[in-house]
């Protein structure tokens, strides 16, 4: 028999960080989900951090803020975080500075900033303030937590996340359009927990025309409503539509239309219009990738949209992965997940590689990347 050996306590105290980074699931977008345990030199833990929602304090400070709350002193403590303290002035100031000042010993960090304005100058600044660093230890797992982040500042554009909802045999709506409900309650509830936690939820003027959805998260609590992003080529929203009935919420409307009046009516309604048309008169699904990157700081990019656009998207090479609700039932002809020509060999098909199976409800939540698209 070979003998279990015990966790270290760098990887359960890096273990609880990113759990506490979980926390910042839906609330710090578009910053990363960073947690941070700091600890006496000897492993007893003083205190706890996570992100707060953008503009309010990173993992390390309020970190550090709790333990000047509570009277600990955190000079030579370890902090172990789940991704390399900050060192650049955004809306809050450098964490790595925070941590040099409050005199702590050593970071234990799991992974480097992917953002070009950080990028192991975090690291080079405390270890030119004499802190030790280590580099390493829920790397793997704090890079998935912010699978979007990594993506936003290495590609320029969302992780895109496509959910459909089907019967076992791939039908997502029976040929009279009836789609409501095939999947049960609990999978609807977990859906809109992906909902909340991406950046910002597409769809196409199709489905806004069809259902009339409102498209925010209503299922599950949540400390904010992701953006909503319509692909809308000739600008066929309606102005009464419930879409716009959230309040508060940035609703991007993309489009090839230059129809003036069309685009101010729905300015007015609190949309802001994009133009970015193709050669083919329709919307510019790349372009609109690299702007939703690039100026809107879109992490997750969550897609529900009917079988027409969630075609383009994979015809076009845009999907990272696929959230698949999939029900206990057979409805045979009706509307597929997604709309794209006939293949003519096995080997065009789009491979897949599983992420997670599990059981919601009575409903299975098939979560598969698509081969190498996280490989960057």
């Amino acid at each position: 028999m070979h003998a279990t050996m015990a966790p270290s306590s760098e990887q359960q105290q890096t273990t609880k960080a990113l759990e506490l980074a979980t926390q910042a699931l839906c609330l710090s977008n578009p910053n990363p989900r960073v947690g941070c345990v700091i600890t006496t030199p000897d492993g007893r833990v003083l205190v706890p951090g996570f992100t707060q929602q953008a503009g309010a304090p990173h993992a390390e400070v309020m970190a550090l803020r709790d333990a000047a709350a509570r009277g600990n002193d955190v000079r030579k403590a370890i902090a172990y975080v789940t991704l390399e303290p900050c060192s650049h002035q955004g809306r809050t100031g450098p964490c790595c500075d925070a941590l040099i000042d409050a005199g702590i010993g050593k970071v234990v960090a799991s992974i480097a900033d992917p953002n070009p304005l950080v990028s192991g100058q975090g690291f080079g600044r405390l270890r030119a303030a004499g802190v030790e660093v280590v580099v390493g230890p829920g790397a793997q797992g704090s890079r998935e937590l912010n699978i979007g982040f990594f993506s936003r500042m290495v590609r320029g554009t969302p992780w895109v996340r496509m959910k459909t909802a089907a019967s076992l045999d791939g039908t997502t709506a029976l040929a009279n359009g009836q789609s409501q409900w095939i999947t049960s309650p609990e999978a609807r509830a977990d859906g809109h927990a992906w909902r909340a936690r991406a950046c910002a939820v597409l769809t196409g003027i199709g489905t806004v025309l069809d259902d009339d959805p409102r498209l925010d998260v209503r299922e599950v609590a949540t400390p904010r409503q992701p953006h909503l992003v319509i692909v809308d080529s000739q600008l066929q929203t309606p102005l009464q539509a419930r879409l716009f009935s959230i309040p508060g919420r940035t609703c991007l409307i993309y489009t090839a239309s230059d129809d003036a009046a069309k685009q101010a009516a729905l300015e007015g309604q609190g949309a802001t219009v994009i133009r970015l048309p193709n050669a083919q008169g329709k919307v510019d699904l790349c372009a609109m990738l690299q702007d939703l990157g690039r100026k809107r700081a879109v992490n997750e990019l969550h897609v529900e949209a009917g079988h027409k656009l969630n075609g383009s998207f994979l015809r076009e090479g845009l999907v990272d992965e696929l959230l698949l609700y999939l029900a206990p039932r057979l409805l045979g002809p009706g509307l597929g997940m997604a709309q794209t020509a006939p293949l003519q060999a096995l080997t065009e098909g789009t491979a897949l590689e599983y992420v997670s199976v599990d059981r919601i409800g009575p409903d299975l939540r098939i979560v598969a990347r698509v081969q190498g698209r996280d490989r960057f």
